[in-house]
């Protein structure tokens, strides 16, 4: 039974050729660490996160020499065969940036704003209406983005007061998850006062604690009919960004909120950045909303599986379906749907390796040194030897040749 909540309904946002919010999917992003004005290395950098399945880039615009670049960038890109939106983040001279480089200011697909650092007294209020009317000019979308580390300090002033004076006052969380939420709600009812329409505004609320996440956009959601951008503000390295990130987002998304994801990832040292999209793939694929790749089940291993051929193998056949997956995205359709099993003994291997569209059942301690492989349920062939894992990737290839449908090929 599908126990979803059904997606809040949000406004569509048009950003390039990626739709966020409305009807459409639950839409992937990431973003860059290089120096944005090394052109060469931003472009490799973002064309690795588009093909890894980033929907969407974002890029640091923080200097000149940043903002000149982006042209280029984009030109780069281009010659590059990689199609994919480009959002220039902006912190504290945004403002004078996008006006002092419009082509910087037309070849962004969105603009990201934090209302936090844009100006101060008079000059944020002027500097805030400058860049939204910046992007009315060009027809861009906006992304709000509140940060609990650079929270508006005039508004938190505001709302401390206000609260001072309630009979129960809310806890300092409390403050700060209300000022949050109406920093992103004021912010976005300025832009539209100034022009921008609302479906082309994007809201966010970035914090590091996890319950602190759930519960400002818990209330966001209920407040407005915005497209919501999800992520942890700084998820951390390795298997905490891993976790909290997923421990975070899920329950929003099962909730039905959120329209867009970004995982937070600091890369371990010489780590790949592309790590942070393959996160956000997987989290959206093992909870049902979309599909990138076959999913590959694997046993995690116990006293009856002292041999380490079964995980060699489901790393093999992983590293196989994901090495494989632009050419038969390409030629096949649906073949993202496809699953595959990888089991280490008797015990749950036959079963699931019948549940699977293709599986394996690897003998374990004391069993026979035979691998019966399954597809669709029934058992085709058993598998002996010394060339148990090439044999068994073959096999996964005929069965995507032979059961996924090939694509018409463009004859434009």
């Amino acid at each position: 039974m599908n126990t979803f909540v059904k997606r809040r309904p949000t406004q569509a946002v048009r950003i390039g050729r990626v739709v966020v919010g409305g009807d459409a999917p639950v839409v992937i992003q990431s973003m860059t660490n290089t120096d944005t004005a090394d052109v060469v290395k931003t472009a490799i950098q973002s064309a690795e996160l588009a093909r890894a399945g980033s929907e969407l880039v974002r890029i640091t615009v923080n200097t000149p020499e940043a903002a000149a670049a982006v042209p280029r960038i984009c030109e780069q890109l281009e010659r590059m065969g990689v199609d994919v939106p480009l959002i220039g983040d902006f912190h504290y001279n945004g403002h004078r940036l996008l006006a002092d480089y419009p082509e910087c200011a037309q070849r962004l697909a969105k603009y990201r704003i934090n209302p936090g650092n844009v100006g101060h007294g008079r000059k944020r209020d002027e500097q805030f209406a400058q860049m939204i009317e910046i992007a009315c000019k060009y027809d861009k979308a906006v992304r709000i983005g509140v940060n609990w580390g650079s929270l508006d300090q005039d508004l938190l002033a505001r709302i401390m007061d206000d609260n001072a004076r309630r009979p129960q006052p809310l806890d300092a969380v409390g403050v700060m998850r209300e000022a949050m939420v109406a920093s992103a709600l004021e912010s976005a009812a300025r832009a539209e006062e100034l022009g921008l329409p609302g479906d082309h505004i994007i809201l966010s609320c970035k914090v590091s604690g996890v319950q602190d996440l759930i519960g400002i956009y818990r209330e966001l959601s209920q407040q407005s009919d915005y497209a919501l951008h999800l992520g942890l503000t700084e998820a951390g390295m390795g298997s905490k960004g891993i976790v909290a990130s997923t421990a975070a987002m899920a329950v929003l998304l099962q909730e039905g909120i959120g329209d867009t994801i970004r995982v937070s990832l600091t890369p371990e040292p010489g780590g790949k950045r592309t790590q942070e999209v393959v996160v956000a793939q997987e989290m959206l694929q093992t909870m049902g909303l979309r599909a990138f790749t076959p999913m590959v089940t694997a046993c995690p291993g116990c006293g009856r599986t002292t041999s380490t051929f079964f995980q060699e193998l489901a790393q093999s056949v992983q590293t196989h379906v994901r090495e494989h997956m632009p050419q038969w995205r390409a030629e096949f359709d649906g073949v993202e749907n496809m699953t595959l099993a990888v089991m280490g003994c008797v015990v749950n291997g036959p079963g699931e390796s019948k549940h699977a569209n293709i599986g394996i059942s690897l003998p374990g301690t004391g069993e026979a040194p035979t691998a019966p492989v399954f597809e669709d349920g029934v058992k085709t062939v058993t598998l002996r030897g010394e060339n148990i894992a090439e044999e068994f990737i073959a096999i996964v290839d005929r069965y995507v040749a032979r059961t996924y449908k090939r694509k018409i090929a463009s004859t434009s």
